[in-house]
């Protein structure tokens, strides 16, 4: 018997590779000075591995891992 894991964002949506998610709060990125704005909309995202994460690129910032608790899907 083989389960498929769902990720899902903070409200509950599922969310699959290439949807707009946007940030519920502020988030500062580790290792730079750079600070993501609540409200800000990530395009494009890829799922990985781990249900709890999305590998995503910003114009900043290139290769970043979002925690999926931080986000909902945008239409």
């Amino acid at each position: 018997m083989s389960e498929e894991l769902i990720t899902v964002d903070a409200f509950g949506n599922t969310l699959s590779s290439g949807d707009t998610v946007q940030l519920t709060q502020q988030l500062d990125v580790r290792w730079t000075k750079i600070s993501l704005n609540k409200g800000t909309k990530v395009k494009n995202i890829r799922l990985t591995d781990d249900i709890e994460e999305i590998s995503a690129n910003t114009p900043e910032i290139k290769g970043l891992v979002l925690k999926t608790c931080f986000m909902k899907k945008v239409d």
